[in-house]
């Protein structure tokens, strides 16, 4: 049975690959810190490792980005779509009013992932304004610490799953500041892994780190890819971490690496001076509400 490492059980990341496998057997290696979730696989502990990298509202993941490029050296083999539903989690019974509602100016603090507390801002300023918000590795993280806190006004940001698997009541449901708030997961690891559905799609990650002192050299990169019609989903400029002004550019491409047209681009690239480095050819999934209700 294939292994497969994530952050907490509860968490965003549990939902997204409870939806993604939709119950094929697999084992589930829970760990605090995606940097935990990354060396998992790295040190062969585990086949997989399930990775969040972009959001609607937020963006990219820098951290795991980072990682993904600087830290390990393993491929993307799949991409799929979940979307990021966050509820306000506590015991009820701390904030119940007089008249059986929720009182919220009682939460004194707001644990959950900062990326989960930052989909948030609009009904946190709204609602609780006077509560201190603290940041934790996972949303799952900050449910289980208001779980073993009984009686200090604290509340968490974080999913029903996450609600449910520590026994605590769902405050306020639904209370990201946009409806279409969705987080892009990727699955790293060695072996490709079969997953029981057809996809949306074939995508290529590459890393392009451009010679030095070449004028225009960015535009005869993109330029590569625009005669021959690719279609380019996503480009991202990056430090290399190696001197100030120095970037690489995260390119996601929307064909196999293996096909023809791509396989030419890229040696057009290299013959322009650059670095060119696949980070894995994968099939993409959307997610479909009708498929499976997470519980």
């Amino acid at each position: 049975m294939k292994k497969i490492a994530l952050l907490p059980s509860g968490s965003v990341s549990h939902e997204a690959i409870l939806y993604l496998l939709n119950g094929e057997p697999v084992e589930f290696v829970h760990h605090k810190l995606i940097s935990d979730v990354f060396m998992s696989t790295v040190e062969g502990k585990s086949d997989y490792s399930v990775i969040p990298i972009e959001n609607t509202i937020e963006g990219s993941v820098s951290l795991h980005m980072d990682w993904l490029v600087n830290e390990v050296d393993l491929p993307m083999q799949v991409e799929w779509v979940y979307p990021s539903i966050q509820n306000l989690i506590g015991n009820a019974a701390e904030f119940r009013s007089s008249d059986g509602t929720m009182d919220y100016s009682q939460i004194k603090k707001i644990w959950s992932h900062q990326v989960a507390t930052a989909q948030c801002r609009q009904f946190l300023a709204k609602a609780a304004p006077q509560a201190e918000l603290e940041q934790v590795g996972s949303t799952s993280e900050g449910v289980k610490i208001v779980k073993e806190n009984p009686g200090r006004g604290w509340a968490a940001i974080g999913t029903s799953l996450g609600a449910a698997t520590h026994g605590l009541n769902v405050l306020a449901e639904r209370i990201t500041d946009h409806d279409n708030n969705y987080t892009r997961f990727v699955l790293i690891g060695r072996e490709p892994i079969l997953v029981n559905r057809s996809p949306e799609h074939i995508k290529t990650s590459i890393l392009v780190t451009l010679p030095e002192d070449v004028p225009g050299a960015l535009h005869q990169v993109l330029s590569a890819f625009a005669w021959r019609r690719l279609n380019l989903s996503r480009i991202e400029s990056r430090p290399t971490k190696k001197k100030l002004g120095n970037y690489y550019f995260y390119i996601d491409v929307m064909a196999a690496a293996d096909s023809v047209l791509l396989v030419a681009a890229m040696g057009e690239i290299e013959a322009l001076g650059c670095l060119v480095r696949v980070l894995g050819s994968y099939p993409g999934y959307a997610y479909e509400s009708e498929k499976m209700e997470v519980k």
